[in-house]
């Protein structure tokens, strides 16, 4: 399968890619109703998926 559909069905991507938004609408728009707590909430809850979800795909190669 080519790497861009691998990409494009990833878990870590699309989580990876909703962080990346979250921070540039608010870096694009300072006055955008989200404090810098709620802010790292979020960012610290996709971090924790992708990091989840990466265990879960490393420790499924070695199911027997």
């Amino acid at each position: 399968m080519p790497k861009w559909k691998v990409l494009l069905g990833s878990r870590k991507f699309w989580a990876a890619l909703m962080g990346l938004v979250v921070l540039v609408v608010k870096a694009w728009k300072p006055d955008f109703p989200l404090e810098a707590g709620e802010l790292a909430g979020i960012l610290s809850v996709l971090v924790a998926y992708i990091l989840g979800t990466a265990l879960e795909d490393g420790l499924a190669g070695h199911r027997e």
